[in-house]
Parts: structure tokens; C-alpha cells; sequence
């Protein structure tokens, strides 16, 4: 197994305790080893959930190995239902306690437990977070949904908002005014705040509302064959998928009445002359498949910016993903390895990244602004405030949360095409105090310039080794330091490494201004 610092999904018990989490009087029993229980931060620090997600673990240690497991198993499943009394149960291994084999499932049936209990296959070496999540819905709903008469007036069930997913709270309460606008009815949602009895009327609904494939696609399938439910294709993401829903949900429903737009601003303010200067910037997406897919299509038609990158790490969506980087003139990065994606985004050098938390580390490292769209995400994508990203709202949200690090890197820009005046160089006090401190001394001479800012050059007080060091690699004068500056921050890395790779190309040790131009027209080419 190949060992790494970050990943975007966790094995796939995670994804079940997601789904439980989410649930109202279910509790979820898992044979794991003693340590697996970080998973409870996941939601308690993460997500700041204010309770424990329901969640009982067996934690056996090395020494009980050699004793019986399953005698564990057994009296940590007693012990959860004696103390919460849900009304069902799930039971599943970790990923350690796979490989002894216990079967939680055998076992817990033939314990006679009053409730349902319900048993997970999660093979841990195989699939991942999003599987589970996918996994423990439809067997949730195979063992619990009991066909019965539809519902007088049209409903619907929404399927697939969880625990720890991105904005899932909000857009789940989006979509629902969304519905009611047109006169649906919600039957259940599901997983997110149902209970096993929720589960168990389901099928009274008309329809379902599919939002989240990569963590309720199977259920939707299986509701479609078993109870006659269609579910909606469309993702609501963005003002035209926005409308798009809508009549797909009318088709669906019958319904014909009209929805208010008025709270929509985005495709005004996305038109309007301030953010023009925004039109052709080139974006590189990442994250989980429906929220890359849904970006994309708002980041070319709606935002006016140039997709030059797109991909995602649940291989369950490589597919329509792969289909739809095809229509923008690419190729889809499937991969679960961030440093494949900071490569692919240092060779791509967008003008704005749109990923997961761990792109927002690679955004800082490579000098490149990034706003979150997808999971996995940290404790500050848990806003208090109402932050959908679906609906005409999550439109309004997405336009804030994409266009504003592009502004503020505009603003960095000024500051640094500014840096010299006597108000923001780098040794002025803050400009609201009134207070500056002496501006540095212009006229020193080119290599303690040159060194101060950055460059190559070594002062000529530096020691023997360093300036031997500093002749070995091409040496950036002084002027031609102060114009890369000049150039965006956001392709000043680019430059830099093209004009020395051109220097060493045509044997040059110094590189001047009129360097740096041959460069650019040279690579313009």
C-alpha cells in the first residue's frame, strides 16, 4: 500500500459513518481496532457537529487477538442497543478488522436484536469514502423501504445529503423551498435527517431528487426498479442547471407554477462591467465528479472563464467526467494523488483553482488563488452563515466564492506594481496610520539590489562559496528583476522559469531586460 500525507477520501467506513451521522435514531456498531475512533473528530471538529456522531466501536487491541473477537463484537452490539434503543442498526468492519474475518454481520444475526440490524460489505482494499456512503444508503434502503400507496398530492424524496459533505445542510434547505415553490412536497430526505421509520415510507413519494450521485446513485437506481420512482439527472448547481432542475422536476410533476428569480444575481453580476476584466481567465478544476462537472459548465457559460484543466479522485465518476473534459477540448486528471494534481496544475498554470482543501494548499504554494467547491474541505467550508452552493442562492454564493480571491489577487498586483511609491513599499508603515518609515536607499548598487529582492546575484561581501554557488546558475540583473515584477503574480513563476530556461538555452549567464523579452517572444511563438 502506498503510503500518503494527504487523501481525499477515507476507507469506506468513513463514508457509512457519514450516512449514520446524518440519521436520526440510527446507531452504527463497528469492529475496529483501538485508534480508529479519530473518525469522531471528523464530525465533532471538522463539521462542529454539538454530539458524538452515533457511532459504537469494539476497539479490541493486540492482545485480543489471540481471544475472541467476536465475543467483543457481540457484547459492543448488546451494550449500543441496551443504551440508545434506535430504531435500527448498522453493522460493519474497519479496514484492520477485515483481515481477521469476524463477520459482523453473520454475527449480529444471530444475536435476535429487536431492531433491524443492518450488515455492510465494505471492502476497505478495493473502494473508498464516497463507495461507502453509496453502499450503506442502498442497503439502508433494500432492508427498510416498503412499497405502498403514493401520496394524494405530488411528493418527492430528496436523496443523498450526508454528514460531512460539502454545504449538504444548506442545500438541502435550498432545494426544498425550491420545490415547495412549485408545490412539492418533500416525503423524506434522506440520508441527512431521516430515521429508519422516514426510510420506511419512501415509497409514498412520486419521484426523487437525485443531488448527490457519488453518495445516493445506487439507492436512486434501486428506488427507480423497486418502487417505480424516477429520480431528476439534473444537478442544481448554477443558474442555468438551476432552471434546468426546474423543468426537469416539472416534467416529472405536473406542476406549472412559476418560481421567483428575483433573489438571482449572479448572471447580472457576472455580465456586469466590474467584472469583465474577469472574462478568459483560465481555471483548473478538481474535486469529487458532480461538483467538477456542475463547476465546469458554470465556469465556461456563466462566469466567462476558460477551463484549462479539469479532474477528479472518485474513479466511480471517471467516466462522465472523462466524457465532459472531452466537449471542453481536454483531457480529464483521474487520480487519488494530490501531488499528480499539483503537477498537473503547475503545467497548466491557471489564473484560479477550483478543488478541494488540499488544492487550497497547493494554490499557496504555487502563488495561485483558490476557492473550494468540493469535499474534502476543513472547518472553515462549515460556515455558521446560510452558504448553499445549489439553487438561485448557491448561484449568488458561487459567484462570491469564486470571483472574490481573483479580486483580491488583483489587489496583491497593485500592491506589487506599487511597491516602490512611498506608500506601500515594503518598508513603509501601514498607509491608514499616517506613519511611514524612510524609503530604502534607490541607489544601491545592482547585486545587493538584486540580492534584497530575491534574485541570483550574490552581494559582493558574500562569502567565496556563495558566490561561487551564484556563477554556477544563470544570474538575474537587477532591472530585469524589477520588471518580472511587473508581470501578474499569477504567471510570474512561469516567466521566471521560462526566461531561464531560454538564458540556458542560448548559453547566457546574465539575464537583462532585453532577455526576459527575447523569452516571452520566443515562448509566444
Amino acid at each position: 500500500m502506498k503510503l500518503a500525507v494527504w487523501t481525499y477520501e477515507g476507507p469506506p467506513h468513513v463514508g457509512a459513518m457519514r450516512v449514520a451521522t446524518g440519521m436520526r435514531d440510527m446507531h452504527m456498531v463497528l469492529h475496529a481496532p483501538q485508534g480508529d475512533t479519530y473518525a469522531d473528530l471528523l464530525f465533532t471538529m471538522i463539521e462542529r457537529r454539538n454530539h458524538r456522531p452515533p457511532v459504537s466501536y469494539t476497539t479490541f487491541q493486540a492482545r485480543d487477538l489471540g481471544a475472541d473477537t467476536a465475543g467483543l463484537f457481540k457484547n459492543a452490539c448488546q451494550d449500543a442497543y441496551d443504551r440508545f434503543k434506535p430504531e435500527a442498526m448498522i453493522v460493519a468492519a474497519s479496514c484492520t478488522a477485515e483481515l481477521i474475518q469476524d463477520d459482523p454481520g453473520g454475527l449480529a444475526e444471530t444475536m435476535g436484536l429487536p431492531v433491524p440490524a443492518i450488515a455492510l460489505e465494505l471492502p476497505s482494499y478495493q473502494r473508498k469514502e464516497n463507495f461507502g456512503c453509496d453502499e450503506a444508503f442502498l442497503q439502508i434502503c433494500r432492508t427498510l423501504a416498503k412499497p405502498m400507496a403514493r401520496s394524494e398530492r405530488v411528493t418527492c424524496n430528496i436523496l443523498g445529503p450526508t454528514a460531512l459533505g460539502f454545504r449538504h445542510r444548506d442545500d438541502l434547505a435550498e432545494i426544498t423551498g425550491l420545490l415547495s415553490e412549485m408545490g412539492i412536497e418533500v416525503n423524506v430526505a434522506a440520508p441527512m435527517g431521516a430515521s429508519p421509520s422516514d426510510i420506511k415510507r419512501m415509497g409514498a413519494a412520486h419521484f426523487n431528487v437525485l443531488l448527490y450521485p457519488e453518495t445516493a446513485e445506487s439507492a436512486a437506481r434501486w428506488l427507480e426498479k423497486e418502487h417505480g420512482q424516477p429520480f431528476t439527472k439534473t444537478i442544481p448547481i448554477g443558474a442555468n442547471a438551476t432552471r434546468a432542475f426546474i423543468n426537469e422536476v416539472r416534467t416529472l410533476a405536473g406542476s406549472a407554477l412559476p418560481v421567483d428569480e428575483s433573489r438571482l444575481r449572479q448572471p447580472w453580476w457576472a455580465a456586469s462591467v466590474d467584472s469583465t476584466y474577469l472574462t478568459g481567465k483560465r481555471v483548473f478544476l478538481f474535486g469529487d465528479g458532480t461538483h467538477v462537472m456542475a463547476a465546469a459548465k458554470v465556469a465556461r457559460d456563466e462566469m466567462g472563464f476558460e477551463v484549462c484543466g479539469m479532474g477528479c479522485y472518485n474513479r466511480e465518476q471517471a467516466r462522465p467526467l472523462r466524457a465532459l473534459a472531452k466537449e471542453f477540448g481536454l483531457e480529464a486528471l483521474i487520480t487519488d494523488d494530490y501531488l499528480d494534481v499539483e503537477a498537473a496544475i503547475e503545467a497548466a498554470a491557471p489564473e484560479m483553482i477550483l478543488g478541494t482543501q488540499m488544492e487550497r494548499h497547493i494554490g499557496k504554494r504555487l502563488g495561485i488563488p483558490c476557492a473550494v467547491i468540493s469535499a474534502p474541505v476543513h472547518v472553515q467550508d462549515f460556515p455558521a452563515r446560510y452558504s448553499p452552493q445549489m439553487g438561485f442562492e448557491g448561484a449568488n454564493v458561487l459567484f462570491d466564492t469564486w470571483v472574490h480571491p481573483l479580486v483580491m489577487g488583483l489587489e496583491e498586483h497593485l500592491l506589487h506594481m506599487f511597491r516602490d511609491d512611498f506608500e506601500f513599499h515594503d518598508d513603509a508603515g501601514p498607509s491608514h496610520h499616517g506613519g511611514h518609515a524612510p524609503r530604502a536607499e534607490v541607489s544601491a548598487p545592482a547585486a545587493p539590489a538584486a540580492a534584497a529582492e530575491g534574485a541570483s546575484m550574490a552581494p559582493p561581501d558574500a562569502p567565496p562559496e556563495a558566490v561561487a554557488a551564484a556563477h554556477e546558475n544563470v544570474v538575474w540583473l537587477s532591472c530585469a528583476e524589477r520588471e518580472l515584477k511587473k508581470i501578474p503574480f499569477f504567471v510570474r513563476g512561469k516567466a521566471r522559469r521560462n526566461t531561464e530556461s531560454y538564458a540556458t538555452e542560448k548559453g547566457l549567464h546574465e539575464i537583462s531586460v532585453d532577455t526576459l523579452y527575447e523569452a516571452k517572444a520566443h515562448y509566444a511563438r
